[in-house]
């Protein structure tokens, strides 16, 4: 092979090697950022959560107070749901058990985005099926009532389809919440309970 076309070969290959190692390093970094979002390590504070009135699953009035004294985890689904709602339940009952004693100062708040079906006494016979968390408070309310809630945490829902077999599109994202009731951070519901147990132990240990 000629000299020219053998530098032109190596010149060549020598590009192709530095794009592709550019293609690696974004690559990369992308992952590490959407990890660094999931785990929620930004430094700013979203505004997130305030004022709501809802009813519990024993049919009582609540607001926002209830979120007082104790950290928790707040999260919006709806018992139709197929799969995601009772997916997170399942994960936050597993990151509850990797947390040990600091679990007993957390409590797990699900709020229905479909109050035309998930009556208190729905919310209460959803929530106390085998598998799922102990003493998990389940929220529900008018339609107006959640929305406002929704819109307060910045949660999205949206019902899909019409007649009885109707479902709900729902953001997935878990909201910490501090003992004097202030958003701390968020939690990907694909986060898993390891990681997830780890972020909520650094946030406290913040206090």
């Amino acid at each position: 092979m000629p000299r020219r076309s053998v530098l032109l070969f190596a010149g060549a290959c020598i590009a192709i090697a530095v794009a592709l190692a550019a293609v690696t390093v974004v690559v990369v970094t992308g992952r590490e950022q959407a990890a660094a979002v999931a785990e929620g390590t930004g430094t700013g504070q979203a505004s997130v959560g305030g004022p709501f009135q809802l009813v519990n699953q024993d049919g009582q009035a609540v607001d926002q107070t209830l979120l007082n004294g104790k950290w928790s985890l707040v999260f919006f689904g709806f018992t139709y749901c197929p799969d995601f709602c009772p997916t997170t339940l399942q994960a936050l009952e597993a990151t509850k058990a990797r947390l040990g004693a600091a679990a007993d100062d957390l409590q797990i708040v699900f709020i229905s985005v479909d109050p035309a079906r998930d009556t208190p006494q729905a919310l209460k016979d959803y929530l106390s099926s085998d598998g799922f968390p102990e003493g998990v408070i389940g929220l529900t309310g008018t339609d107006a009532q959640v929305k406002s809630a929704a819109d307060a945490y910045r949660a999205f829902y949206q019902k899909v389809g019409t007649g009885p077999d109707y479902t709900m599109n729902h953001s997935l994202t878990v909201y910490l919440i501090g003992p004097d009731g202030r958003y701390r951070s968020a939690l990907a519901h694909d986060l898993g309970p390891d990681r997830s147990a780890q972020l909520i132990q650094r946030v406290m240990a913040r206090g």
